[in-house]
């Protein structure tokens, strides 16, 4: 197996042939924010937190998506200066005006990835304008609930039921603001004839959106460990006779 050798925020390190800068950084200890990313799942880079600097040929940088950009020889890439802290900090303040996020009567309060990000990217309050919309909550699923108020279409519920349970019952529908997640062809999550009420997608979930019927403020904790710890146990075949 091939390895290459690059270089990150000023320090040498190695990747094996395949492996994305975001996953040869977190090898070697450093750390890159991330919320579309999560073990065991395909990579989309649909949040863009990760962006890192990737030195150009011929001088100055490009700005490239750690979780989708493969690790080359001699790269040299920068994780953490003033210009990525300022876009992460302008994707979070994007992220909570996009939606209706009410941090204080959510299931998922201080157990929420974004809300964590949040606090790591130092944003203590919204430079825009919120937008507000009308954002329903199916709760036709007699196990599970949709809340598209909290959801930031990070694909990992559509990913987790695609690729972890096969069952293909979350899509993205809808463009721009418009976007929501759905169930099928846009039926309510109770009627789906195709999911299995596994919880994989609740699971992956890293806000409130998804949650467990009857949980109140801040008794949602997502279980998103177990989804990487299937899909490693699959590979391996521990479960085989």
């Amino acid at each position: 197996m091939s390895v290459h050798t690059l270089r990150i925020d000023e320090k040498d390190v190695s990747a094996r042939a395949g492996q994305t800068i975001l996953e040869a950084a977190r090898e070697n200890g450093i750390a890159i924010p991330t919320l579309c990313h999560l073990e065991g799942l395909s990579n989309v880079g649909a949040c863009r937190l990760c962006l890192v600097e990737v030195a150009a040929v011929g001088g100055g940088t490009r700005l490239m998506a750690a979780c989708v950009t493969a690790a080359a020889e001699e790269m040299v890439i920068q994780t953490d200066t003033e210009r990525l802290r300022e876009y992460r900090k302008m994707i979070v303040e994007l992220l909570f005006a996009e939606r209706n996020h009410v941090c204080s009567v959510c299931v998922a309060n201080n157990h929420c990835e974004l809300q964590d990000m949040a606090v790591a990217q130092g944003v203590d309050h919204i430079r825009y304008d919120y937008l507000e919309p009308t954002c329903g909550v199916d709760l036709s699923h007699q196990r599970f609930g949709l809340d598209h108020n909290r959801c930031i279409l990070c694909t990992r519920c559509v990913r987790a039921c695609d690729e972890v349970e096969g069952a293909h019952t979350w899509d993205v529908s809808g463009r721009g603001t418009l976007s929501r997640v759905v169930a099928d062809l846009n039926a309510p999550w109770g009627a789906s004839e195709t999911c299995t009420s596994c919880g994989k997608c609740v699971m992956a979930c890293p806000t409130g959106a998804l949650f467990h019927q009857g949980s109140t403020v801040s008794e949602m904790i997502h279980e998103r460990t177990r989804l990487s710890f299937l899909v490693d146990a699959r590979e391996k075949k521990q479960w085989n006779a």
